[in-house]
């Protein structure tokens, strides 16, 4: 357990899965408008190949929280006994699970055998993409079920709200808007130790005076990587000023290797390997640029972090974050299609700088403030306890 709670707020209780660092800044700002506990499922990140260090993200969450370990997690499906007994000894006034999981379907029964009376809700990862194209019929069947007996959803971009305003004629009261939220300040709190990082990998190797293209992230077949290598390939080649950089593991990196040695790329694009903390902070300060190249990606909270580091993001039209890209920020290109990708690379290439003497200062986060919008949005919750 961890901090004492604030009586005179509502009190709202979160079943989630793990903490996550970009999740954070998040619950610390719920906690300002709720007496927030956040109930973590897993004790670490699941269904990720990046071991985070969980020590060092709770010491910085300002929130209380407990985790429910002993249950059932099978073919990534979870769900954990003692929710009811734990809503019953915390009384919220707000209930809320994620996704359309099995958690957010048993606080739903709940309510309906009237075992609860709590307002309940979700939050929805889902880009507009993966709202239009769901990816199985028995998760749309789900998803249209759960739209009706929810109190009220929280998404990731005004372009799915207004999808489940249209299609499911909900109130916009009922629906809140709230991307991932990272603050600079936090993320660049350890500019000194992040700065020395980047020197490092651009003496390493050789960055300086090249337009480095940062990827962040899982190497699976939903960051298409290979395609993006291929479609890209003839710039590689013909431009001694250009390298991208892939930071991350997965199942895909033999097939990426593969593909850079058909292309003979070994000399452009580098393979670093798994970073986190201010060691990956290191990476978005020495690079030039971002791309994230995903064909399916319900939001992607590096296109976030690369902004906080005052990168131009590359992004996917599939990715929820293109939410985030303005013509000041970047570019979203359609990685399925090789001459939107390659007419828009051209673009996005232009745009970006050499990398030259590494300051923080001088690299200011192109990600607009959120705050202000986020406790608006979250207002709409406030009201449901007010009602």
């Amino acid at each position: 357990m961890k901090k004492e709670p604030t009586y005179n707020k509502p009190r709202m209780l979160i079943f989630h899965p793990a903490l996550a660092p970009y999740r954070i800044d998040q619950f610390n700002l719920l906690n300002e408008l709720f007496d927030l506990e956040v109930v973590f499922l897993l004790e670490d990140v699941y269904l990720s190949n990046f071991n985070m260090d969980q020590q060092k993200l709770r010491e910085a969450s300002n929130f209380k929280y407990s985790f429910l370990l002993r249950g059932i997690l099978f073919r990534r499906r979870l769900f954990r006994f003692g929710m009811l007994h734990k809503i019953r000894r915390s009384k919220p006034d707000i209930v809320m699970g994620f996704e359309y999981s099995l958690t957010t379907q048993y606080l739903m029964l709940l309510k309906k055998m009237r075992l609860i009376k709590q307002k309940i809700g979700t939050s929805v990862d889902d880009s507009l993409a993966i709202c239009n194209h769901v990816q199985s019929k028995m998760r749309e069947r789900v998803r249209n079920q759960s739209v009706k007996q929810l109190d009220f959803m929280v998404v990731m971009s005004k372009e799915v709200a207004r999808f489940y305003q249209d299609h499911f004629n909900l109130d916009a009261k009922k629906v809140v808007v709230s991307p991932i939220l990272q603050l600079p300040e936090r993320l660049r709190k350890e500019a000194a130790t992040i700065e020395s990082f980047a020197n490092h990998y651009i003496r390493e190797y050789g960055l300086s005076g090249k337009k480095t293209i940062l990827f962040v992230g899982r190497f699976i077949p939903e960051k298409t990587l290979p395609l993006f290598i291929e479609t890209i390939a003839p710039w590689l080649i013909s431009r001694d000023d250009i390298r991208l950089v892939l930071v991350g593991d997965g199942d895909e990196r033999e097939q990426i290797i593969a593909a850079i040695k058909e292309k003979m790329l070994e000399e452009k694009i580098i393979l670093p390997g798994k970073y986190l903390s201010e060691e990956l902070y290191g990476w978005y300060t020495c690079a030039s640029g971002f791309v994230l190249p995903s064909k399916w990606e319900p939001f992607g909270a590096v296109v976030n972090e690369a902004l906080i580091f005052g990168l131009k993001v590359f992004c996917s039209c599939y990715a929820g974050a293109s939410s985030l890209i303005t013509p000041e920020n970047g570019i979203v290109f359609n990685p399925l299609d090789s001459t939107d990708t390659l007419d828009k690379f051209q673009q996005y290439i232009e745009s970006i700088k050499p990398v030259g003497d590494i300051s923080l200062t001088d690299k200011p986060s192109l990600m607009e403030d959120q705050r202000h919008s986020f406790l608006h949005e979250w207002g709409k919750v406030l009201s449901l306890t007010r009602g």
